[in-house]
């Protein structure tokens, strides 16, 4: 029976985190405009990545 390790990847939310907070500070969001930031923001983080990596040879 093989063994499975689980790893914790905390700095990668905790990154996400204040990438957030540093966005909605920056752009001195009401905080109902930063909510409503808080789910739009990973999508169009998302969808720029995903265009980059299609630009790739």
């Amino acid at each position: 029976m093989e063994k499975i390790k689980i790893t914790n990847q905390s700095a990668t939310g905790l990154s996400w985190l204040a990438g957030w907070l540093f966005t909605v500070g920056f752009l001195k969001l009401a905080f109902w405009k930063g909510a409503l930031a808080l789910i739009l923001w990973p999508y169009y983080i998302g969808v720029y990545v995903s265009s980059l990596a299609r630009a790739q040879p």
